[in-house]
Parts: C-alpha cells; structure tokens; sequence
C-alpha cells in the first residue's frame, strides 16, 4: 500500500508540474521562444499571492483569483515591449532577454524582501484529506491544484480549436509569414500567447506556494522542473505536457520511495533517458 500510495502522490505531483510547463510549452509552441525567466516569474506570482493574502486577509485559491489575471496583463507587455523586440533581432537574443529579466526578478526580490524562505498559508486546506482505506489519504489540496491543470489545459485546447483567436494562434504558430498574409495581427496573437503562459505560471505559482517553501532563488529549479515536463511529453503537446508531469512526478516520488535523497535524481534521470531515445518526446505534436 506504500507504493500505491506514492503512485496516487506521484500523479497528483505530475500536475502540478503540468500547470506549471504548459505556459513554456505554449510559448515554445506558438513564437519558438525559451523563457529562462519561466520560473522567476512563478516566484514573483508566489509573493504577489503573499502579499494579497496578508494584506486583505483572503484565503489563497481566492489570491490566485487576483494575480492570474494580473500576470496576463503582465504577460502581455513583457511580451509586446520586450520579447518581441528580441525576436526581431533573432530568436537566439530572446534567451539573453529572459535570462536578464531571471536576473533582474531574483536581485529585485532579494534587495525589495528577504532571502528567508517563506510559504503560503493555505489554512486547514493544507491538512484536510479524504481516507480512501485505513492506509491511504488524499490531500484535497493535491487534488485541486491536479484538477485545475487538467480543467486549465481543456479550456486551452478548446480555445485552440474553436475560438478564432485560437486558430489565429495556431496558424501563427504554423506560418507567420502566410498569417500575417490573411490578415492575422501576429504581434497581437503573440501579445495574447504571452498573457495566456503568464497566467498559468502565476496560478502555478500560487499552488507551488502552497505545496512547498519558497525563496527569491527558488525560479531556476521550477524551470527545470518545467522544462523537464515539456521535454518528455513532447514539445508543443499540451496534453504531452500532462503526460510530462505526470511521468516525472511519478519519477521523484518513487525515487523518494527508495532512497529520501534520490528523488529529484531519479527524475534528472527520466528526464535523460527519454531524451536520448525519443527526443522529440512521447506525444510530439504541434499546437497547429
């Protein structure tokens, strides 16, 4: 029952990882560019969602309800003012862009707060748990943060496939030269692509808050994390992408199972092995 246990963790661990890599996934997708800053901006969502919750005393999914809207907006902007503007230039110079902006987030933090870690007051949510059998409980909290990836990745795919703005982001995605031909405001749709990733990377960070400790210096590990994720399911693939999560989640926690220090190794190793033999990943797929 202790594997079956760590097998239920484990998957519940994957999506949160999902959540947190389909914005870097959409990104890559959609304009071919590597947020190195992916996870930077998860941690300044974490105390943005601190800040909310100590200065207006609400619980903290109703933070998430604040700060991911925000981030769209932020998302936006970054990506209008200056993202794109390295992509003009060449896709190889949006690298050094987001790693600046990694680089500004975490000395911004470090000068403006503390380097102490902190986390997010999620009240009883963070103990309450529903008993399957006598030996295994589920954290209501591990399943809301899972059930919100997988509702966040459905309302994606249908947002690709049926809204117009969707099928503008895939064919942007697909040919920008032949959409900006047919009258598609490809700066607009990557405007929007930018907003979408930034939303899911703040609700993920509200829901890594919750699952953990967090510190200034805690965005490079998220994107590995991340980057991890999208790599084994298949870049471009957003349910790749869940399937991604799942599989490393899966990796730490029975990794864990077998040595408490071997956890975030055996994911490092997943992660390898399915680079060496299926680079592409398990479900490559294009957003278009």
């Amino acid at each position: 029952m202790v594997w079956v246990n760590a097998i239920v963790q484990g998957i519940l661990l994957g999506g949160l990882y999902a959540l947190f890599a389909c914005g870097l996934s959409l990104m890559f997708g959609v304009m071919r560019v590597v947020n190195l800053a992916h996870g930077d901006f998860a941690v300044l969502a974490t105390y943005l969602a601190l800040a909310i919750i100590t200065g207006l005393d609400v619980p903290v999914l109703w933070s998430a309800l604040v700060v991911a809207p925000l981030f769209g907006m932020v998302g936006y902007l970054v990506q209008r003012f200056i993202i794109q503007r390295s992509l003009d230039v060449s896709p190889v110079t949006t690298l050094l862009v987001t790693f600046g902006l990694s680089i500004v987030i975490q000395n911004g933090l470090l000068e403006g707060l503390s380097a102490n870690s902190q986390s997010l007051p999620s009240g009883s949510l963070a103990s309450a748990s529903f008993q399957v059998n006598s030996q295994l409980s589920i954290g209501y909290e591990s399943v809301i943060v899972f059930a919100v990836a997988v509702v966040v990745l459905v309302c994606l795919q249908l947002f690709l496939s049926r809204a117009r703005l969707g099928r503008e982001v895939r064919a942007a995605a697909d040919d920008q030269e032949a959409a900006t031909i047919v009258g598609v405001n490809v700066r607009h749709v990557y405007g929007v692509t930018a907003a979408i990733a930034f939303a899911t990377v703040a609700l993920a960070g509200v829901a890594f808050g919750m699952y953990s400790s967090f510190n200034p210096a805690a965005g490079p590990q998220r994107l590995i994390f991340a980057f991890e994720a999208v790599v084994i399911g298949g870049v471009g693939s957003l349910w790749g992408t869940l399937a991604g999560g799942i599989i490393l989640g899966l990796a730490q926690v029975l990794g864990s199972q077998v040595d408490t220090s071997f956890g975030v190794l055996a994911g490092h190793l997943v992660f390898l092995i399915v680079l060496a033999l299926r680079p592409n990943g398990l479900i490559p797929a294009r957003l278009s």
